[in-house]
């Protein structure tokens, strides 16, 4: 049952912004700041993401297309079905952090270290986690100006700009000069890891520092904490049912399964954080809260599951996934934790 310790450098950094708020000028440097490091932070994206790759992952296009279903289409159904918990489970701020969660991309490394111990189809869970996050930064801003409008915390069409400017404008720009920046990009990828995890704890401290200053924390409560706990615990768990035995239904091998599993029930913190940050301003502390919390739970849960996994006998229901099998520990370099 592991504990990131990632997670616990992001509860630092929020324990930080409670008892040091940014005030006054600091806040204005730090919003500066964290504006740019989101602006650096997709630039690495677009730089890191293989296009050869990604469009060699088209082949399994089945594959591909069931688990961006389940990230944008049935995760935000399920977010939307939650709005009915609202007040007796979940606050209004809280509900909307909570459907945000559903909005944004899936994970990559994570997805394909848990489809790795379970011995998966790795190459599909590398190809379906980059085509997540590629295709989140255009929909994960739309789904969030369809489903959370002005109530989302300020979102408005503003919102739609920033995003292409600091989210989409650098992603493109790292995919252009990838020809040429993309080998320094590899051989550097942990100092490069290093500084795009520093500039997410940028982000987190700034948005925590508004809500600090605008006194939103006094908004949540013990009750509503643990309330908030349940309802994702179901959420995860009614995911990684809906992908296991979906995925079955739809007479894909065991390989493909366990590829789809772990990537279809997944949420990026790392792409999600910055996207909050653009979209909910000020209020992106509570916003962050429910996905942080998800991002941890998720980990724990399929850490178990992989596990489990692991130890299934290899039956001849394996389809032809089982043809890219040779490569799986060979493909799952060089891909960053998203």
């Amino acid at each position: 049952m592991p504990i990131d310790p990632y997670i616990l450098l992001l509860l630092g950094t929020v324990g930080l912004a409670a008892l040091f708020p940014a005030r006054g000028t600091g806040a204005d440097v730090a919003s500066g700041a964290s504006t740019a490091a989101i602006a650096f932070l997709f630039f690495l994206y677009g730089a890191r993401l293989s296009t050869r790759e990604a469009l060699d992952g088209l082949r399994h296009w089945r594959l591909h297309g069931t688990v961006l279903a389940c990230t944008f289409v049935v995760f935000p159904l399920l977010g939307l079905a939650a709005r009915g918990l609202v007040p007796v489970f979940l606050t209004q701020p809280l509900y909307q952090g909570l459907l945000f969660l559903t909005l944004v991309p899936s994970t990559i490394q994570s997805s394909i270290a848990f489809t790795s111990i379970a011995r998966g189809n790795v190459p599909a869970a590398i190809c379906a986690g980059s085509f997540s996050s590629l295709v989140g930064i255009v929909v994960t801003p739309l789904l969030a100006a369809a489903l959370l409008g002005n109530s989302g915390g300020g979102f408005s069409a503003d919102s739609l700009v920033k995003i292409v400017l600091q989210l989409l404008v650098p992603f493109l720009a790292g995919q252009v000069l990838r020809r040429w920046i993309g080998g320094f990009v590899a051989r550097h990828k942990k100092v490069l890891g290093l500084v795009d995890r520093g500039s997410i704890l940028l982000v987190v401290y700034t948005a925590f520092s508004e809500g600090m200053v605008q006194g939103i924390w006094h908004q949540v409560s013990p009750v509503r904490l643990g309330g908030l706990l349940v309802v994702e615990a179901l959420l995860l768990a009614v995911m990684l049912a809906l992908t296991w035995y979906g995925a079955k239904a739809l007479r894909f091998g065991r390989e493909d399964r366990i590829a789809i599993q772990f990537a279809g029930s997944k949420k990026s913190l790392a792409s999600g954080l910055p996207m909050a940050s653009v979209l909910f301003g000020a209020h992106a502390s509570l916003a962050v809260l429910p996905l942080m919390l998800f991002h941890q739970m998720q980990l724990m849960v399929c850490a178990v599951i992989a596990k489990r996994r692991s130890r299934d006998p290899l039956d001849e229901d394996v389809t032809a996934s089982e043809s890219a099998a040779p490569s799986r520990n060979a493909v799952g370099t060089g891909t960053r934790s998203r």
